[in-house]
C-alpha cells in the first residue's frame, strides 16, 4: 500500500517563514530556517510539519519567562526571540518613564552566551544601565544581584533542569522575586507589540558586575551551629553550581567536600544523565556511588542552575534520597529551632506536605499555604524566614534571595547534619523525632495522561460533586483540594502536558516512639489504598 503523501506547504506558512527569515538578525538561525523552508518547499517528508511547528507562534511568556528548544523560528529560543522578549520587557519596565539598572546572567547551556548578550544589548539600547555577570553562574546569584545592586529587574538565561536541547529566559523584578500575575500577561502583550527583531535598537554601555563574593559571604554566614566535621559528596549535574557551591561550603567551614568528577564541569550536553533533574530515576546514581566510596555523611545534588537541591543520607540498607518534603521540614525545623526571629513566618504550597504547619505551631511561628511556585511562596506574607516546595526548592534566606536557592540550602543542610553528627546522630534520627512529635506524613504525586477536555471535565465534576466523605475547596481556578480526616488530595492540570496531576497526603498519628514503626506501616498502607482510590476515581470520571 502506498503511504500517504505529506501535506503540501501552505502559502501562508511559506510567507510567514520568509518574513521571519528576513527579520532575523542572526545569520546562523536565518540559514537554519532557510534550510527547513527549502525542504518543505521541495515536499520532503515531514518538512512542512517541522516548519509549521517552528512557526506555530511565539514562545509563551509566563511567570517563568520563556522556555523552549534552541532552534530557529518564533517557537524556539534564539537571538530574534530573545531580542523581541527583551524589547517587550524594556517597554514594560519603562512604562512610567523611569529607567534603572538591569542585571543579566546566564548558565552554560547551548546558546546562553549569545542570548545573554542579545538581552543586554537591547536593554542598553532602550536606555537602561546594564550590568552583566562575569561568567556562567547559578540562578540564585542573579536573584541575589538584583537586590544587591538595587536593580529594577534581572534576566537569567537558563532552562534550569530541562533537557539539553532547551534554554530559557527568566525574569526577576526589583523586589528580587519572580514575576507574578498580571505582570507576566502585561509583558507578553508588550512583546507582542515589539517590532521585528532586526529593527530593535541595540547598543550602549554594558558593564560587568561581579557579586559572587558578596553572595558567598552571605551564604557563608548562614550556619547556626559550631560543628563542622562533615564529609560531603556533591554533584552539580554538569551545571554551573559546582564551583560556587564548593566555595560556599568552604566559606561556611565545610571543607571535606568530594565532587563527582564526571559531572563537575559545566557541559550543555549533560552526557552522564538521561535527564538533568535530581528527581529523575538514575540521575543521582553517580553521586550515591561516590558517597559510598568516600564514606560521606551527606550527599548533595544540585540541578544544573543550582536553584534546587536534593539530599541523600546513609542508612542500614545503603544510601537513600530524601523527598523534597522531608528536606523541607528538616530545614524549616532547623531554622525555627535555632531561633532569633521576631514573629517568623514559614510557607509552603498546597501540594507540599502540611507537616510544616504543625512544626510552625510548635514554635509559635506563623504558617502560610500558597499556590504552587516560588512567585507565591515568597509573597506568602511579612516576616518570611523560610519557604519550600516539594519539588526540591528551598528559600532559606529570603532577605538575600527571594527564590529557591540550592546552594544556600546545601549549606544549611550541612550545618544541621554536622550538628547532629557531633551528637552521634543523623538526619534520619531527626526525621524520627519530628514524626513522633507531629505524626507520620506520607506524600506522593500521581500523573495521569488525559486530554485537556476530559481532564478539565473530570476536575469540574469532582468539584461540583465531591466523592462521599470528602470536602472540596478551590483555592485557584485550576486547583481542586479534597480533604477528609487525615487525608488530602490536590488535583491540578499540568501546565505543559496533557496530564492531570494528583498530590496525595496521609497523616498517621504516632502515640509514642515505640509506635513509630507501626505508624509508618499504617501510613504506607493508607497511601497505597488512597492511590488506588484516586486512580479509580479519576479514570472513572475521565470515562464518564
Amino acid at each position: 500500500m502506498t503511504p500517504p503523501r505529506p501535506a503540501p506547504l501552505r502559502p501562508a506558512l511559506r510567507d510567514a517563514a520568509m518574513r521571519w527569515i528576513a527579520d532575523d538578525p542572526d545569520p546562523a538561525t536565518r540559514a537554519e530556517l532557510q534550510q527547513v523552508l527549502a525542504a518543505a518547499m521541495a515536499d520532503s517528508d515531514g518538512s512542512a510539519d517541522e516548519l509549521a511547528d517552528r512557526m506555530a507562534g511565539m514562545l509563551r511568556f509566563g511567570t517563568a519567562g520563556l522556555r523552549g528548544p534552541v532552534r530557529a523560528g518564533p517557537a524556539g529560543m534564539n537571538v530574534a526571540v530573545v531580542r523581541r522578549a527583551t524589547a517587550g520587557l524594556a517597554a514594560w519596565l519603562a512604562r512610567d518613564g523611569v529607567r534603572g539598572t538591569v542585571v543579566v546572567g546566564r548558565d552554560a547551556r547551548h546558546g546562553s552566551e549569545a542570548f545573554a548578550a542579545a538581552a543586554a544589548e537591547v536593554l542598553a539600547g532602550a536606555g537602561f544601565t546594564v550590568r552583566t555577570l562575569p561568567s556562567p553562574l547559578p540562578t540564585p546569584v542573579l536573584a541575589f544581584a538584583v537586590r544587591e545592586l538595587g536593580a529594577v529587574a534581572g534576566v537569567q538565561i537558563t532552562a534550569s533542569h530541562n533537557p539539553p536541547a532547551d534554554n530559557g529566559y527568566k525574569v526577576y523584578l526589583a523586589d528580587g522575586a519572580q514575576l507574578a500575575p498580571p505582570s507576566d500577561a502585561e509583558i507578553e502583550a508588550a512583546i507582542g507589540a515589539a517590532p521585528a527583531a532586526v529593527s530593535i535598537p541595540t547598543g550602549g554601555a554594558i558593564q560587568t558586575a561581579d557579586v559572587t563574593d558578596a553572595y558567598l559571604e552571605r551564604v557563608g554566614r548562614m550556619p547556626r551551629g559550631a560543628a563542622r566535621q562533615l564529609r560531603v559528596a556533591l554533584t552539580p549535574m554538569h551545571g554551573v553550581g559546582g564551583a560556587t557551591a564548593v566555595h560556599a561550603l568552604h566559606r561556611a567551614g565545610f571543607t571535606d567536600v568530594h565532587v563527582v568528577p564526571s559531572q563537575a564541569a559545566p557541559d550543555p550536553d549533560f552526557p552522564t544523565v538521561s535527564f538533568p533533574n535530581p528527581e529523575e530515576p538514575g540521575a543521582t546514581d553517580a553521586l550515591l556511588a561516590l558517597a559510598a566510596e568516600v564514606d560521606a555523611d551527606l550527599a548533595v545534588a544540585l540541578d544544573p542552575d543550582a536553584d534546587r537541591c536534593a539530599l541523600a543520607v546513609p542508612g542500614r540498607d545503603g544510601w537513600r534520597m530524601l523527598t523534597g518534603d522531608e528536606t523541607g521540614v528538616l530545614l524549616g525545623d532547623h531554622l525555627l529551632r535555632s531561633g532569633g526571629y521576631d514573629d517568623p513566618l514559614v510557607a509552603t504550597t498546597v501540594v507540599s506536605s502540611s507537616m510544616l504547619a504543625s512544626v510552625a505551631e510548635a514554635y509559635g511561628a506563623r504558617y502560610a499555604e500558597t499556590l504552587t511556585g516560588f512567585k507565591w511562596i515568597v509573597r506568602g506574607g511579612p516576616g518570611l524566614v523560610f519557604g519550600y516546595e516539594e519539588a526540591l526548592g528551598y528559600c532559606v534566606d529570603p532577605d538575600a534571595v527571594r527564590d529557591k536557592d540550592g546552594i544556600a540550602a546545601a549549606v544549611l543542610a550541612c550545618d544541621l547534619a554536622a550538628g547532629l553528627k557531633d551528637a552521634g546522630r543523623g538526619l534520619p534520627d531527626r526525621l524520627d523525632e519530628l514524626a513522633v512529635a507531629h505524626g507520620v506524613y506520607r506524600t506522593e504525586g500521581v500523573s495521569l495522561r488525559m486530554e485537556p477536555a476530559a481532564r478539565d471535565a473530570a476536575v469540574e465534576r469532582l468539584r461540583s460533586a465531591p466523592p462521599e466523605g470528602w470536602t472540596a475547596e478551590r483555592p485557584a481556578p485550576d486547583v481542586l483540594v479534597l480533604r477528609r480526616e487525615g487525608e488530602r488530595l490536590v488535583i491540578r492540570p499540568s501546565g505543559t502536558e496533557p496530564k492531570l496531576k494528583a498530590y496525595l497526603q496521609v497523616v498517621e498519628p504516632v502515640p509514642d516512639a515505640d509506635g513509630l514503626a507501626a505508624a509508618r506501616t499504617a501510613a504506607g498502607t493508607r497511601l497505597d489504598r488512597m492511590r488506588d482510590e484516586v486512580h479509580t476515581l479519576l479514570r472513572s470520571k475521565e470515562g464518564a
